[in-house]
């Protein structure tokens, strides 16, 4: 346990450096949603450094490092691309009408410093098996194929979306093809399954039970608080949208609806 503590510590601490850090940028740029980079750009960080405090030689700790840090890769870079040319997402912009004169100082607290606590459950997993180093078993093939899967529903889902998005004919359009017609939300879909992927490494340690507020918190944060409540509400609006919640799963893939995927690709 002191092993685990210890390494919160040096995290909790590194934290609020790093997250203050950002805050000053979102100032500097009169962009908050820049915690959406900072927050997966510190998956990639706590990865490698905890495996570099720790390294010894190449195990399923180097393979879940190696993992987490092709995810946060892309997810930083596609967030990135994203907003480049756009205004402030519309989620922080609500935030700024709505604190108005206070943004600046809730900004810090309920943006930042609050994105930063809960990178510290999220990573849980990470640092689980980074300390402990659990020795690579049979059925860790199993939550590498999981891990797979994962990434594809997310990296697919954001290409499809992007596509989408980009053509001129699509606008005013909802995408109800390829992955988005068996599932609305296939990239947090993924994002999900990627998370609880990599918890079942930690099986083989002592604090696996630890490792669960990883995939735990990551989960309830996107099917209950800021991922598809927010995204449905703003969906809602749409006139296919009743139509299309009513034949497409919210969040789990429908499979029945598989044989139908290569009709509906785009």
């Amino acid at each position: 346990m002191a092993q685990i503590l210890d390494a919160y510590l040096f995290l909790a601490a590194f934290v609020f450096v790093y997250m203050t850090f950002w805050y000053v940028i979102s100032l500097l740029f009169r962009r908050a949603d820049v915690a959406d980079i900072a927050w997966w750009l510190w998956f990639l960080w706590v990865a490698i450094s905890s495996f570099l405090l720790n390294w010894i030689a190449f195990d399923v700790w180097f393979l879940a490092t190696c993992l987490v840090s092709v995810w946060a890769l892309r997810l930083s870079f596609h967030i990135f691309l994203r907003n480049k040319w756009k205004t402030e997402d519309y989620r922080y912009k609500n935030w700024r009408d709505m604190w108005w004169r206070w943004f600046f100082l809730r900004s810090f607290f309920q943006i930042f410093i609050l994105q930063g606590f809960l990178l510290l459950l999220v990573s849980s997993p990470v640092v689980v098996i980074n300390v402990f180093r659990p020795s690579f078993w049979l059925a860790g093939l199993l939550w590498i194929i999981l891990w797979i899967i994962g990434f594809l529903f997310e990296t697919v889902g954001d290409y499809q979306l992007s596509v989408f998005k980009k053509d001129p004919f699509n606008k005013g359009k909802l995408l109800q093809s390829g992955l988005w017609s068996i599932t609305r939300h296939p990239n947090y879909f993924g994002e999900v399954l990627q998370w609880w992927a990599l918890w079942f490494f930690t099986l083989s340690t002592p604090y696996f039970l630890f490792g669960l507020l990883g995939p735990i918190t990551i989960t309830v944060l996107i099917l209950f608080v800021s991922g598809i409540p927010m995204l449905e509400r703003k969906m809602s609006s749409h006139p296919d949208f009743a139509l299309y919640a009513q034949k497409t799963n919210k969040f789990f893939p429908g499979f029945s609806s598989i044989f139908f995927l290569r009709k509906n690709w785009k």
